[in-house]
């Protein structure tokens, strides 16, 4: 290894400076600022010159008892929301394995809409009930009575009947902007016991599927991680700004306690189907009249000589529906394919408004979000080789 060694030219110079600094602390040698032009030198590149990274003053984060700013926004959220998520106790009659009619509770969440005292929850929570109480807190009970209910979307509506100043509504917010990993705060009753308990997670993943509890799906549910369980249904599932952004309806467990994966059914799915719940106490589901229809594949496309390779084959359609009045055909003929029996000669519908269609999931989802009772839509069939462009009058489906 070798070692550096000073040169004696270095030792000397090295021993002036100290005499110099020595001589000034001794006040012997004042030291006095340098006035001449100092030497020019180089410019240093801008990546070393760049301004240090400001720090921010702690009092912008931490507060005087020690909360920090997302601990705050929750807290303020909590105090907000709370007095407005009430707890829904609900009899059902059922019978035993004799066949005997037992009563058996229920429970679930539920949030208050409006100052008449409209409270929204999940059409599961009170689905068959006989009786109906809501609780605000541990000071207030009410009976409550069914206004509406949507099946498909696991929606409904309460009413009970107190004074506007014990009712303090939410505020409904918007889903359709967004964001996987934005923050999301649930806030209900788990397992029935555990009032206003709030959780916190992320927006975890959108536009997911679930079924409902007519075993339909329910199209653009929201997924977060915050924690639900059960009870916690019909509760609020709100943004960091306290804003209802979705309805908690189900969860995804093994065990049947939280796992890390809720779905809440989208704030403006509530907003689309509200007004015919309360002024109808249903939702008016747009509809076709298609009874039963194939989805064409390529390789169906290809066996039955089909004009296209995607859309419904038309088999079925209810007698009167809007589909038969403008005069689009279902099967007019049986195939026997292999040891399959085939209905074919029907219209192959490939768009509605040039939006192409695939299935009858995703007909269904189309008409759903997109159009309401009364709207004329642009059914494109093919017949015979040919493209018609058929208006349609949308009607409710019955019931």
């Amino acid at each position: 290894m070798k070692v550096a060694t000073l040169r004696p030219a270095c030792v000397g110079l090295l021993m002036v400076v100290v005499a110099f600094l020595l001589n000034a602390c001794d006040g012997r040698l004042p030291l006095r600022l340098v006035t001449e032009a100092p030497t020019a030198q180089a410019t240093l590149p801008d990546v070393l010159t760049q301004p240090p990274t400001p720090t921010l003053p702690e009092t912008a984060l931490i507060d005087a008892s020690g909360l920090d700013f997302f601990e705050r926004r929750v807290i303020n959220v909590y105090d907000t929301v709370a007095p407005s998520v009430v707890s829904i106790t609900t009899r059902v009659l059922r019978r035993d394995f004799f066949f005997n009619v037992v009563p058996e509770e229920g429970a679930g969440s539920g949030f208050v809409l409006d100052k008449d005292g409209h409270i929204l929850t999940n059409y599961h929570v009170i689905e068959g009930a006989e009786s109906i109480e809501v609780t605000f807190g541990d000071q207030v009970t009410a009976p409550a009575e069914i206004i509406g209910g949507d099946p498909r979307n696991d929606v409904a509506v309460l009413k009970v009947a107190l004074a506007p100043e014990l009712l303090q509504p939410v505020t409904l917010g918007a889903s359709a902007d967004l964001r996987v990993g934005q923050w999301a705060i649930a806030i209900g009753n788990p397992f029935g016991q555990f009032g206003r308990t709030l959780t916190t997670g992320v927006i975890s993943a959108l536009d997911r599927t679930i079924n409902g509890p007519d075993n339909r799906t329910i199209t653009g549910v929201i997924q977060t991680d915050a924690a639900i369980n059960k009870g916690n249904s019909g509760g609020p599932l709100l943004d960091s700004s306290g804003r209802v952004i979705g309805i908690t309806s189900a969860i995804f467990s093994p065990t049947g306690t939280n796992a890390g994966v809720g779905f809440a059914v989208p704030v403006d799915t509530l907003k689309r189907i509200l007004p015919d719940l309360l002024t109808l106490g249903r939702y008016r589901h747009p509809w076709l009249g298609i009874r039963y229809a194939y989805n064409v594949t390529p390789g169906l496309a290809e066996v039955l000589k089909l004009p296209a390779q995607d859309g419904l084959l038309l088999v079925q359609i209810y007698k009167g529906a809007p589909l038969e009045k403008a005069g689009i055909r279902g099967a007019q003929r049986e195939d026997i394919i292999g040891n399959e029996r085939v209905y074919t000669g029907g219209d192959l519908l490939v768009a509605i408004d040039g939006r192409p269609v695939s299935s009858v999931a995703e007909l269904e989802t189309l008409l759903e979000n997109r159009y309401r009772v009364g709207d004329v839509v642009q059914v494109s069939v093919i017949r015979d080789g040919r493209t018609l462009e058929v208006p349609v009058e949308l009607v409710e489906e019955p019931q």
